[in-house]
């Protein structure tokens, strides 16, 4: 465990599991284990949610395109209601020359939700809580979107000021054609984070982050330290074998094939969030997240970007994560949250390296790659349990 305890007898085994127990949104139970020999813990979370996921919408819902509440329906759609409840926040500078953006594949003028922004960036978050409490920042994994975390947000939202944010080219934040303002390298996102954090408060937080972008958040903690109180990793990619992009995701990056894929609202936003673990979108929940893929071009180059510069650099920083982990010298509590129903990043050798690493593990059995979407209520109650027992050091 990150988190420095002076006094090994501090924390009881039944202490925790009753604390964490009652953080829960719904019913579940936690087993702890304690190794006195490290400062490293586990947890299991079993839940016991019966709220199921629509496995198949009903034929009378229609083909998710034209169905009451689409894209072509005048009737207001899931993803007008989760725009309401969001803003716009400018963060991170504009490059590039300022030439319009152009198809990668024919070489026309792209529309305007392709052109970069004229000076700064704009990105749709969503904010729960009060503005004086204590900021929690959730970031979403590739790809996915801020709505992931919509179960998330209204628990810590009673005791912390939580936002979810959508990353440069995913969901409703710019999407600029790449090479014409954002290039979507790792380098690229760990500095528009750091502006955005910068942007939205002043103080210290702390953040979850999900997945793949987990190798660019660790790295941004490492640059600023002075900035984070907490860092909580949900399924990150921490072994070797980890370092490697799913074919559901790597199929993106491919030549002409990844171009076509990636302009496949079904392809590219059911697939990637179905294919890794137990989650099943019901029909509402997947129109939020087709429809950046319907309304425009933009979704789909960013995704092909995105994959490409990910399967290029994610080797690189997922070693220099697991470096900056092992690090004896790194003060930032660490927790790792893993679903143990990943279907993409094998949990063997999580455990193993959290032990001597000396970082907190929470284990969800039920949950799979997104947990968020798998457990988002519970999730909740435990980032909320994890903040305020660290704030007791």
């Amino acid at each position: 465990m990150a988190v420095h305890i002076h006094n090994p007898n501090f924390f009881h085994t039944h202490r925790l599991r009753s604390s964490l127990t009652s953080a829960s949104a719904s019913p579940s139970s936690y087993l702890f284990h304690r190794h006195s020999a490290s400062k490293y813990h586990s947890f299991i979370c079993k839940s016991n949610n019966k709220d199921d996921y629509l496995i198949d919408a009903p034929v009378s819902v229609g083909d998710g395109f034209s169905f009451s509440g689409g894209k072509y329906s005048d009737q207001p759609s899931p993803s007008d209601e989760w725009l309401k409840q969001g803003k716009w926040v400018k963060a991170h500078r504009v490059g590039g020359s300022g030439v319009e953006a152009k198809d990668p594949i024919f070489g026309l003028t792209m529309g305007a939700s392709s052109q970069a922004s004229k000076d700064l960036f704009r990105w749709f978050c969503v904010e729960s809580g009060s503005v004086d409490s204590p900021p929690v920042i959730l970031i979403h994994g590739f790809p996915s979107q801020a709505y992931s975390y919509r179960k998330t947000l209204p628990v810590l939202s009673k005791n912390y000021r939580a936002i979810a944010f959508d990353w440069l080219g995913f969901g409703f934040s710019d999407k600029p054609q790449a090479g014409y303002g954002f290039n979507y390298t790792m380098d690229e996102f760990v500095s528009s984070l750091e502006s955005f954090i910068d942007e939205v408060t002043t103080s210290k937080v702390s953040l979850v982050v999900q997945g793949y972008f987990s190798t660019a958040v660790v790295k941004y903690a490492r640059n600023r330290p002075d900035k984070i109180k907490n860092l909580i990793l949900l399924n990150p990619p921490l072994t070797p074998e980890h370092a490697k992009l799913p074919s559901t995701l790597s199929v993106f990056s491919n030549f002409l094939l990844g171009e076509i894929f990636s302009q496949d609202p079904l392809r590219a936003s059911d697939k990637p969030l179905t294919s890794c673990g137990p989650y099943k979108m019901k029909e509402d929940d997947a129109m939020v997240y087709r429809r950046p893929y319907l309304t425009s071009g933009s979704s789909g180059f960013a995704l092909n970007a995105i994959s490409r510069a990910m399967k290029k650099e994610l080797k690189k920083y997922a070693e220099e994560m697991r470096t900056s982990l092992m690090d004896k010298n790194w003060k930032i509590p660490i927790t790792v949250c893993w679903g143990q129903r990943d279907r993409w990043l094998s949990y063997e050798g999580v455990e193993e390296f959290c032990k001597s690493s000396g970082h907190n593990l929470v284990e969800l059995p039920n949950a799979g790659h997104h947990v968020q979407e798998d457990c988002g209520e519970e999730l909740g109650g435990i980032i909320s349990r994890i903040i305020s027992k660290s704030a007791l050091f």
